[in-house]
C-alpha cells in the first residue's frame, strides 16, 4: 500500500503549482530548490513531500 500524504502538503502543492506554474514542474531537484529559495517552508521533510506531490501533481496533468 502507497503512503498518504496530508491534506496540508496538498493543499499548499496545489496552491504554489497555482500561483506559480513557471517555478514548477515534473522535477522534483528543482521544485525542491524553488521551494528552499521562496524559504516558505523550513522543515527539510516537509519542503521533501511538497515538492514530491508536486511531481505527481504534474505528471497526472500533464495527459
Amino acid at each position: 500500500m502507497g503512503r498518504i500524504r496530508t491534506r496540508w502538503v496538498k493543499t499548499v502543492a496545489g496552491d504554489l503549482l497555482d500561483k506559480f506554474p513557471e517555478k514548477f514542474g515534473n522535477d522534483f531537484d528543482k521544485n525542491k530548490e524553488a521551494l528552499r529559495a521562496m524559504d516558505l517552508i523550513e522543515d527539510k521533510s516537509v519542503r521533501n513531500k511538497v515538492a514530491g506531490y508536486m511531481v505527481t501533481i504534474a505528471n497526472k496533468t500533464k495527459f
